[in-house]
């Protein structure tokens, strides 16, 4: 018998909690969020659980890496099947942070969805297919780094992926 692998996921920049906080900001996700700390899940188990909205799920958690996967041999199928897991078991949230830019990031976790959507929209129009440098686009859109990276990690269709800014391309 396999020993349980016991990871932590570190949160040190404030902007880092509003992943964390969206990956359960929704019954569902928070239900897909418990079946895959539980055990390893295929795409079909989930979507024949949760509907293509589970998928959806599956494809954001990849996105925020919190979710490890490996394929998997099914009996009768003759390709291996992408399995999923639940990369973290604890959370360690150690950040100081001042009061205008915790606020500001709690706000965006929290923004209703239309409202985010518009936000979204003007980032994702910004960048273009092939991406474009962060603090280009701050400057262009008007937005303190806080509040651009805040809103680009609670995104489905964004990414930042080190100094850049692109449009989310997941397998999921």
């Amino acid at each position: 018998m396999a020993a349980a692998i016991h990871r932590i996921k570190v949160v040190n920049d404030v902007s880092d909690l509003v992943p964390i906080l969206r990956a359960v900001g929704t019954p569902l996700r928070l239900k897909v969020v418990q079946r895959l700390a539980e055990d390893w899940r295929t795409l079909e188990d989930i979507e024949g659980e949760f509907g293509e909205e589970g998928k959806r799920a599956l494809a954001f958690f990849e996105k925020l890496r919190l979710i490890d996967t490996r394929w998997v041999a099914r009996e009768g199928r003759k390709q291996p099947d992408k399995s999923y897991h639940f990369y973290y078991s604890t959370i360690n949230i150690n950040t100081t942070s001042p009061l205008a830019e915790i606020s500001e990031v709690l706000a965006i976790a929290t923004m209703p969805p239309k409202e985010y959507e518009k936000l979204e929209e003007r980032i994702y129009a910004a960048i273009g297919d092939d991406g474009r440098f962060f603090s280009d686009i701050a400057e262009e859109l008007k937005m303190s780094p806080t509040r651009l990276k805040a809103l680009v990690k609670r995104s489905e269709r964004l990414e930042y992926r080190g100094h850049r800014v692109e449009r989310f391309r997941g397998e999921a």
